[in-house]
């Protein structure tokens, strides 16, 4: 660790800032407005001498704090600035918990944010720190051991710190951080070493080129996916000057020759909506191309107004004088390419040596189970057991664990209306099924084969087992893919 970042990470264990500290320093009702960028109440909250307070008000909440020797070594630090009697900050620093909720995984050295109606403005440059983007890839990464991780575009290094985080996988030997942004890469390395995290290997360059010819069992990427008028491209963190999603499709087509057997790559992304082309065709065009089986999910859709709205509050330019045209020209480029919305969503692909690897894109709006990370592998596996089952390949099945039945139908009726099998974790689907379905839900322990299975159900049914067998071969491939059962291994 730099020396003089040594006595600030011993100044924030003696005071407690994490997450936990400060949530606890704040209360919930301080702590939820200052989720959404609302610091009053955090300020009301943080009134008093303690060195936590003090932490909080000056790298957290960015306002000047009365100069005390305890913190003097936050300007040694380059991290503030003493200013008479008081001390101001000059970066952003703030806890990160770890994609557990049960832990702390370090500290994000960023710049200081620009809040809406603060006058301020975005320099060039400028490095933002860990948001509900970073925090929702975070959640999503894979759980298992790997020795060999890159985080693409690192930004202020929060998916590093995450890829370093004990609670959720050993250490991996060897991490990779890149940033076309020199300043990012100093920010990152300033992030590092306070969480304890040494020798991570920061390189600089565009997608990527900074690591070819290396392959890794992960690669990590919040890009910059936003979708922005070439001419408008200001802000480096979100825009790659690239048209349209053309950076995602890159990285998505790119990405697996970097790959080792079994690896896998992750990451946030922006697509376009084109009119007259099905989203799910474009964006699986991509997967395709990829080789590698592909896990899609469009967690949300904005129309070319509130995109332009989203990503102008964002760089806090809603109300400037400039705000008008800029909002004019997105809007335009919109027009110009048939954009009639953008969608938000996650990418994961694993490769893998299929001839015709398993690519499913599909719209998942409702609440999952998080960290989703701890269970995507079991994902992939079922949608790659999926296109090869059949009834009569030889596999066993086993309902998946968690997974309930619901009945409706009227009261002491001898059948049911309607049956659902639900899960209560994980990805939180429903299905609608039959009779033959539900049945073998109830049986299906990974013991016995398929074959006579189904030839006792047919007969407690008074069906022709033929039929039923023909049946099962349709349904189950579907409920397989979405995890009410699992292909059990040889």
């Amino acid at each position: 660790m730099p020396e003089s970042l040594a006595p600030v990470r011993d100044l924030f264990d003696r005071a407690g800032y994490t997450v936990d500290g400060v949530r606890a320093l704040l209360g919930p009702v301080a702590g939820g407005a200052l989720a959404r960028d609302e610091i009053v109440p955090a300020l009301r909250a943080t009134g008093g001498g303690s060195e936590l307070e003090a932490l909080t008000r000056l790298l957290w909440l960015q306002v000047p704090v009365p100069a005390a020797p305890a913190l003097g070594c936050l300007a040694a630090a380059g991290l503030a600035a003493a200013d008479g009697g008081e001390l101001r900050p000059l970066l952003h620093v703030e806890p990160l918990e770890s994609v557990t909720g049960r832990g702390h995984a370090g500290w994000t050295v960023s710049d200081l944010k620009v809040r809406p109606g603060s006058g301020g403005v975005l320099r060039p440059g400028h490095v933002v720190g860990a948001g509900g983007a970073s925090a929702n890839l975070g959640r999503l990464v894979v759980h298992s051991p790997v020795d060999n991780v890159l985080d693409l575009g690192t930004g202020c290094g929060v998916q590093a710190l995450q890829l370093a985080d004990p609670l959720v996988r050993p250490r991996p030997a060897r991490i990779a951080a890149t940033d076309v942004n020199a300043r990012a890469l100093e920010l990152a390395a300033m992030s590092f070493a306070l969480s304890g995290l040494e020798d991570v290997e920061l390189l600089r360059g565009s997608l990527l080129e900074p690591v070819r010819g290396w392959r890794f069992d992960l690669i990590v990427s919040n890009p910059p996916f936003v979708v922005a008028p070439p001419a408008e491209t200001r802000h480096g963190y979100r825009e790659s000057g690239l048209p349209g999603d053309e950076f995602c499709r890159r990285l998505v087509t790119e990405g697996p020759a970097h790959l080792t057997d079994g690896g896998h790559l992750q990451m946030l992304a922006n697509w376009l909506h084109v009119e007259g082309e099905p989203w799910e065709e474009r964006v699986g065009a991509w997967a395709e191309a990829s080789g590698c089986e592909a896990w899609i999910v469009q967690r949300d859709v904005q129309d070319p107004a509130e995109y332009a709205e989203l990503w102008l509050r964002d760089s806090a330019e809603a109300g400037t004088p400039d705000h008008r045209r800029r909002y004019d020209a997105w809007m335009a480029e919109f027009e110009r390419t048939r954009t009639a919305g953008i969608g938000f969503g996650w990418i994961t692909l694993r490769r893998t040596g299929e001839d015709a690897p398993a690519v499913r894109v599909e719209e998942l709006r409702h609440a999952v189970e998080q960290p989703a990370g701890a269970y995507v592998p079991a994902v992939l596996d079922g949608l790659a057991g999926a296109g090869r089952f059949s009834t009569g390949c030889g596999r066993t099945l086993r309902t998946a664990p968690g997974v309930v039945q619901e009945q409706t139908g009227p009261p002491g009726a001898e059948d049911p209306e309607r049956i659902v099998l639900r899960q209560p974790g994980g990805l939180r689907r429903a299905a609608g099924v039959d009779t033959v379905a539900a049945a073998l839900a109830g049986v299906c322990d990974g013991a016995l084969p398929l074959p006579p299975l189904l030839d006792a159900i047919a007969q407690l049914l008074g069906l022709a087992p033929e039929r039923v067998r023909e049946h099962a071969d349709a349904v189950l491939p579907e409920l397989i893919a979405d995890g009410f059962f699992e292909v059990v291994a040889d």
